[in-house]
């Protein structure tokens, strides 16, 4: 295809309904403008080319260019055929972002003193979420092509904990992000910060302190003016292609683990006590129920309640109150934040009527996509559907069996074994990720399910089709995924898939606290961050792949 042909040509003019009609193309049918994966003007702002690589083997690891990852072909689920490049067509190319976790680092109801237990569950770069996920939408605006076929990138999808505490605020800033504009990371008193990392304890970075905190021991550096620089005016372009929503359970969930009922957590959201710390064998505690399954909470308001003359006053916000699916829904569908579109951003009049998530959208002709709602409404971080979603997908993908289908979530299969009740439906059983995978397989059009929730890079090949599963971009590597579907027009389809750094350079340097200098600190913080998991990268063949699959 002429690269210079306009993408106007191939953009969703408007979405399809939850129940699956009035259906419009996002990217018809064109012909490959090479005949082979090979080097060019996209694969060059890619994975393919470049990825960031750490100097020094200890201590606090500055980053710097390193090479790229190469293609893997995979073929479990089908032979790669000769010359298939000569003969292949695209369907489809678009972006997947997945786990931005914009988030409020000021917020009362977050537990960061959970890392007394379990270094993890508070992260040094956490207050340059905004920056970062700026930074990659910069990217794939720059980027505009898929750089394995060359066609021009169609959309954006993101797949969930969008945001990070279920408040209306980190919303609003998601919405703008995405959608372009103006808006400031920053809740409490507008002349203070008031987070753990101005709190002088060492179990967190202090960044504008001499003490000798966690992080610092590990080598972070002392940054005068880092917390005024990280709570002011962001600037984003909004993306220049339209762009999906998918929920995750940090979208719809206080701290993306307990249900909503009762107000404490709504209270603790908008109040004016921060509890800052706990003893470490109280946090254990609290860490161990909250992984083994505390949909409600009960043990971290036990917590709270019994260490709250430790909390500190903080500046109260309304801004920072609990998000209901009927306002997640809403936002989405206001014409302040419609972008490039569509309309609602997948979401239409229909979810806002019934509360629903899930809904079904025309990619391309001959290609639909489904974006499922996983998060289980009775708590705990791990995802499940109902009768009725299930029952409803069944449905989609009937009517659409002529249709390739492509399915997306935020959690993966594996991550899907909370079947608490949803409090609204209480009588309706719930489903785990192995009776998703049933249905699927049942289906013998879909070709891929794209998720994420695990902030891990793993493709995994089911009967007939391939799970993808992308890393985050709030832990190292910090990456979004482009994805492209061709016709090989020999009984089978390839899925490509590119893995895709934000914009920020991979050299930091302490003294540029601009935005870009900010993007690119928050990826070398995080390459550093003292609990960050190993191998969220994955293995090769999870990375920048052609994944075989033949079309039914």
């Amino acid at each position: 295809m002429d690269p210079a042909l306009s993408r106007r040509a191939f953009l969703l003019t408007s979405g399809m309904t939850a129940s699956g009609v009035a259906l419009d193309i996002a990217l018809s049918s064109v012909p490959a403008a090479s005949s082979a994966v090979t080097p060019s003007t996209a694969a060059l702002m890619t994975t393919v080319h470049t990825v960031a690589r750490p100097r020094g083997a200890s201590g606090y690891r500055r980053l710097s260019d390193g090479p790229g990852w190469r293609r893997v072909t995979r073929t479990e689920l089908a032979a790669a055929k000769k010359d298939r490049a000569d003969r292949r067509t695209v369907l489809a190319c678009f972006v997947q972002f997945t786990d931005l976790h914009i988030t409020d680092v000021q917020s009362p109801q977050r537990y960061e003193f959970l890392r007394a237990a379990d270094m993890g569950s508070w992260r040094p770069q956490e207050a340059l979420t905004a920056v970062g996920a700026v930074s990659l939408i910069e990217q794939v605006n720059a980027l505009r092509y898929g750089p394995a076929t060359r066609a021009p990138i169609g959309f954006v999808m993101t797949t969930g904990d969008n945001t990070d505490n279920n408040s209306r605020i980190e919303l609003e800033w998601f919405l703008t992000a995405m959608s372009g504009g103006r808006f400031t990371p920053d809740t409490g008193d507008p002349g203070a910060y008031e987070g753990v990392q101005g709190s002088g304890l060492g179990l967190y970075w202090q960044p504008e302190s001499g003490v000798r905190d966690i992080d610092k021991r590990a080598g972070f550096p002392r940054l005068e003016g880092f917390l005024e620089a990280a709570v002011r005016e962001v600037s984003s372009p909004g993306l220049a292609m339209p762009w999906y929503s998918t929920i995750g359970n940090h979208d719809q969930l206080f701290g993306g683990a307990f249900s909503s009922a009762g107000g404490f957590f709504a209270d603790l959201a908008t109040g004016s006590r921060k509890l800052f710390d706990l003893p470490a064998s109280e946090a254990g505690a609290v860490y161990r129920a909250l992984r083994h399954g505390d949909p409600t909470g009960a043990r971290f308001r036990a917590a709270w309640q019994h260490y709250r003359r430790r909390a500190r006053t903080v500046t109260a916000d309304e801004r920072r109150a609990p998000v209901s699916p009927h306002a997640y829904i809403a936002a989405h569908l206001d014409p302040a934040y419609a972008g490039p579109g569509p309309a609602g951003h997948g979401y239409t009049r229909d979810n806002l009527d019934s509360g629903r998530l899930d809904y079904a959208f025309r990619i391309a002709d001959g290609v639909v996509g489904i974006s499922l709602d996983t998060t289980d409404r009775g708590g705990d971080y791990r995802g499940s559907v109902g009768t009725r979603q299930l029952a409803w997908l069944e449905r989609t993908l009937k009517t659409h069996a002529d249709d390739i289908g492509l399915i997306f979530s935020h959690h993966p299969s594996w991550a899907m074994t909370n079947l608490v009740p949803d409090p609204a439906r209480p009588d309706e059983k719930r489903h785990g990720g192995q009776e998703l995978l049933a249905v699927l397989r049942k289906h013998r059009n879909v070709a891929a399910w794209i998720n994420g929730h695990s902030h891990l890079n793993r493709i995994v090949p089911h009967d007939g089709f391939w799970e993808i599963s992308t890393a985050s971009h709030v832990d190292y590597p910090q990456l979004a995924r482009v994805v492209e579907l061709a016709d090989n027009h020999d009984g089978t389809l390839s899925l490509f898939t590119t893995l895709v750094e934000s914009a920020a350079p991979h050299r930091t340097d302490f003294t540029d606290l601009s935005q870009s200098g900010l993007a690119a600190l928050y990826r070398e913080l995080s390459f550093n961050s003292p609990g960050l998991r190993s191998g969220l990268a994955g293995l090769p063949g999870d990375r920048n792949t052609e994944l075989l699959v033949k079309k039914r």
